[in-house]
């Protein structure tokens, strides 16, 4: 079992780590600037808006609402799911994908069968329009994603990439402080 922590922001810009489980306090210097913090954030920001966009634009190419679109592409990589599994990997309540659901069968996008082992289990897959519908969503992004590549040079690339992996680490640590209840600063 590991070690829980709560971090707290002095007002001196200093984070102090408290380890409830051995009673340790250990202060550390904070070594962002200010102006550094304000730039993440807004590049975090625009991200997120361009990210938005691109969503609100596909939905509309492909006719699916965002919720709808993002459901069939959890189909990639599973050929049957159900909506349990739908539900926690969308991080939404069953209800919601029920209406979720509910859309792309009417669509004619997924199917349902009950499970041969369990018939209390719905199975989900894609009907043949379902997979085309995936396959024209999913070449939409490989050529957009290509485009974003192409703009940077080789080594902008590697850098870009290793950069981005590096950020997606370090936010799921800040998420895991969030997961497990721990105090974030602020």
């Amino acid at each position: 079992m590991g070690c829980s922590k709560i971090y707290r922001l002095t007002p001196s810009g200093k984070e102090i780590i408290i380890h409830n489980m051995n009673k340790i306090k250990k202060t550390i210097q904070l070594d962002i600037h200010p102006n550094q913090l304000r730039q993440f954030q807004a590049v975090m920001t625009n991200l997120f808006k361009c990210c938005q966009e691109r969503m609100q634009y596909q939905s509309n190419k492909f006719n699916l609402p965002d919720a709808e679109m993002r459901c069939l592409m959890l189909f990639e990589a599973d050929k049957y799911l159900t909506p349990k599994n739908i539900a926690a990997k969308m991080n939404v309540v069953k209800s919601r994908i029920t209406k979720i659901i509910d859309g792309l069968v009417k669509r004619g996008i997924i199917k349902k069968t009950k499970d041969p082992g369990d018939s209390r289990v719905t199975l989900l897959s894609l009907t043949l329009q379902g997979k085309n519908k995936l396959k024209e969503i999913l070449e939409f992004n490989n050529c957009l994603h290509r485009e974003v590549l192409i703009a940077m040079g080789p080594e902008q690339r590697r850098i870009i990439l290793t950069s981005l992996d590096m950020l997606k680490n370090a936010m799921d640590s800040a998420k895991g402080l969030i997961i497990h209840g721990t105090e974030v600063p602020g």
